[in-house]
Formats: structure tokens, sequence, C-alpha cells
């Protein structure tokens, strides 16, 4: 594109050891929690059972190929992905990026599922004001912090350290043998009279849970920022977004820095490779996936079959008084606490991600126009555009959590279904032979861009009025 200047060249930096990598991923992990694994998959295996695990474990493990080949890029290139996509694939995609984020990601599924259980907590109805207040509270949190990123990798650890463990001792506790004996089937997709998809499994629910099975949407697009402002690669040589009013500022660099390929590059290459896969792979791809299984199990444990689960978010609030019925009715309330902190941590991530994104595609369209400098004005601009739509939509009476939480991941799965292929094909024509994905990552995330879109076409023409 004539107005992205052309890669610069440097010497890719010396790798940092693992412990000083860890860190996006929390982020990109924390974003699934409060929807796939929180909401959509335990509530399918209250209603459906456990033989729909399978898929839950195929969805978080194509997502991790396609975020470590949103993250080759800019490892690369120093530079984002959506910036590489301009590069190739021309003027409309920041466009495209704006749209696909703010639109699938407007309806406050997540902040309606968070209040609901807030209220269920302290015996109080639930309202649509409760969640337009939750949505002030963490535009409040990021006008707080001094860095963006480090506020949000901060809030999504302790989330994450304090909420995983928590959930796999009580699931060891509620948990019988034959319990567990139909995850087990479940994961090579063997239910209780169905294979794979129960015949009366809703696809649109499918679908959504399918999409976010780990993050889902553009927010898996999101990896490549986070590894940049966390310095990976050639990403040391950009800047990170800080608060404009409490932050010291930083230069934000929009195009990149890239390097030849020289032995010594291509070795520190490899390195940085193979510990940012490493550390991906243990925070987002087993810990994800150890999640949902572990919230699903639970869910079927204490409340299949039960009634009352079959809508809504109702099945966490019956699920925590089954627990508090069973142990004692304060470890149930805390149950039900734990995922509404969970699910706040979710939305408080989702929003900071989306306005990174639609603010680096604002630039990316004209820097001209949009400086890189006033990048961070933007990013608090689309932080708020984001906190009002979701008050509009509670104000216009839309609270139901299930109904806003898939129809955002409709739109999200077919996001995915687009971005999967640009990324792939990005990757395996415009980098250097050494640093392209080989075959056996190609094929993983050509099948995953074949699935997401079987799916969503077909849920479209499922859906269709006619």
């Amino acid at each position: 594109m004539a107005h992205l200047a052309p890669l610069k060249i440097g010497d890719m930096p010396k790798p940092l050891p693992l412990r000083k990598l860890i860190g996006p991923s929390f982020i990109i992990l924390g974003v699934g929690l409060g929807s796939g694994e929180l909401i959509l998959w335990p509530y399918l295996a209250s209603n459906f059972g456990l033989g729909i695990a399978w898929a839950a474990v195929l969805g978080i493990t194509f997502q991790f190929f396609i975020n470590m080949e949103i993250q080759r890029y800019t490892l690369v290139t120093g530079e984002s992905i959506f910036v590489g996509m301009t590069r190739k694939y021309g003027s409309w995609t920041p466009y495209w990026f704006i749209v696909t984020t703010l639109v699938p990601w407007m309806w406050p599924g997540i902040t309606a599922a968070a209040a609901k259980l807030i209220a269920s907590g302290l015996g109080i109805p639930y309202s649509g004001v409760i969640g337009a207040v939750l949505l002030l509270l963490m535009g409040g949190l990021f006008s707080l912090g001094k860095v963006v990123y480090k506020t949000q990798e901060q809030i999504q650890k302790a989330i994450i350290l304090i909420g995983v463990p928590f959930v796999f001792i009580i699931t060891l506790f509620f948990a019988k043998p034959t319990d567990w004996q139909a995850l087990a089937s479940g994961l090579i997709g063997r239910g209780e009279g169905y294979n794979f998809i129960p015949a009366a499994l809703p696809f649109a629910t499918f679908l959504a849970a399918f999409a976010y099975a780990g993050a889902g949407g553009n927010l898996n697009l999101a990896q490549s920022l986070y590894a940049k402002e966390k310095g990976y690669g050639m990403g040391k040589f950009s800047g990170r977004i800080t608060n404009i009013l409490a932050g010291k500022k930083e230069d934000v660099v929009l195009e990149g820095t890239t390097f030849k390929a020289t032995k010594q590059n291509v070795a520190y290459f490899r390195v940085w490779w193979r510990r940012i896969n490493i550390e991906h792979a243990i925070v987002f791809w087993i810990t994800g996936a150890f999640t949902m299984l572990m919230l699903s199990l639970l869910a079927y444990s204490t409340v299949f079959g039960i009634k009352g689960v079959e809508t809504s978010i109702n099945f966490v609030i019956v699920e925590a008084g089954a627990i508090g019925a069973q142990t004692l009715p304060a470890l149930g309330t805390f149950f039900l606490c734990m995922s509404a902190v969970m699910l706040f941590g979710t939305q408080f991530s989702v929003l900071g991600s989306n306005a990174r994104i639609m603010s680096e595609n604002l630039v990316t369209s004209s820097p001209a126009r949009f400086p890189v400098s006033r990048i961070p004005k933007y990013f608090f601009s689309f932080l708020w555009l984001q906190i009002i739509a979701g008050v509009i939509i509670f104000a216009a009476g839309f609270t139901e959590p299930l109904t806003l939480v898939v129809i955002g991941a409709v739109l999200n799965a077919i996001s995915m279904f687009i971005y999967s292929g640009l990324v792939i094909w990005l990757n395996s024509t415009e980098l250097k032979s050494q640093m392209r994905p080989g075959l056996l990552r190609v094929l993983i995330v050509s099948f995953a861009f074949v699935f997401y879109g079987a799916f969503s076409i077909f849920t479209i023409i499922k859906n269709l009025p006619f």
C-alpha cells in the first residue's frame, strides 16, 4: 500500500527467557473464560451431556494454531497482522476489521451474564441497569491504569490463577467415576444416545460454542498486538499504548522492522518461535482446554437433567445451588461470585482488545488523516464507544444473556472463517522461506478455515426465514 512505509531492516533481538515471555496468552485466555468456557460449553453439557466435549478441544486446538500464525507475522516483522494484511490485500481490510470487531462484540452478553449472577448472589432483581453499571466500571478501570497492556495482563493473571484451581478442586469433589467416563467418551464423540452432535442441538448455539472455544472472532487477531507490545522478536522496536491521562507517553510505531535471513537471525528466530509456542501452548491451549472440560464436567455432575437449565444463564445459578446444598451454602455463593468475576474479567479484556484492534485499523486505514501518535486517544474513544453501545442495548430491553452471547458468537465465527484463510496465505507468501509455516500448520489452519466456513454457511441457511 502506498500510504504504508516499507519494512525497515534490522537484526533479530536475542531471545528472552521463557519466564519473561509469559503474559499475552493470559489476556487471550481471559477473553475466552467468560464466553465459551464458563457459559456456552457448560450450558451444552448441562443440557446435552458430555458427548460434545470433542468439539471444545478441537475448537481451542484450531485457535492455538491460528493464534500462532498471527504471532508469527509479528515476530518476523515487528508490525501487527492488520498492517500486514493491509499491505497484502488492500485498503478495504482496516474498515472490514473495524466493522467485524464492533458489530459482533457490541452485544453485551457476557456483561449481562455477570450482572445476572451478581443479582442472584445479592438476592436482588436482575435488570439491565446492573449490566450498564458494570460496563461503566470497566471503563473506569482502563482509565486508571498507566499502560493498557499491563492493566489487562495483571487483572487476567489474578483471575485465572485463582479461578482455575478453584474450578479443578470443586470438580474433583463432585465428579463421580461415571462422570469421568462420560467425559472420556465425549472426547471421542460418544454421547448418551448420539455420536458427535445430538439431533436436538441448535446449530447456531453449537457454532457459537465452537467459535468461543478459546477467544473467538477478531479477538484472536489481538494476539498480534500484545505480542508486539510484549516485545516478542522484532516487536521490540514498537511502543505501547499508555493512558492519555496518567501514563508516560511512548512512541507507537505502525510499520515494522524485519531482518535479513542471516545464520544468526534465523537461529534467533527459531528460539523465539519455540519459546512463544511453549508459552501459548501452556497458558492458552492446555489451560484453556482443561478449564473448559472441568467446567463442563462440573455442570454435568451437578445439574445435568435438572429442570431449569434449559435456557439462559440459569444453569450457573442452579449449579451454585447444587454445590451449596451438597457442601456449604457459602461455597455455592463463592462459586457464583467467582463465576461473576470471571465474566467481568472476560468482558473487561474484550473491551480493551477490541478498542486496540479498532484503533490500530483506524490508523492503518490512513496514517495521514489518523496519525499513529494519536492512537491512545483513538483507543479510549473506541473503548467508550463500545461501553455506550452496550448501555444503549441494555436500555433498549435486550437483557437476555444467552441470546446476546449467541448472536455475537455466530457473527464472530463468520469473521474467523474469513481471516483464518487470509492469515495463512499471508504468512505462506510474504515471509521469507525460513520463517514460513510448515505443511502441517498450513493444513491445520486450512482445515479450520473450511470447518468455520461450512458451519457458518449451514447455520445461516438453517436460520433463513424462508
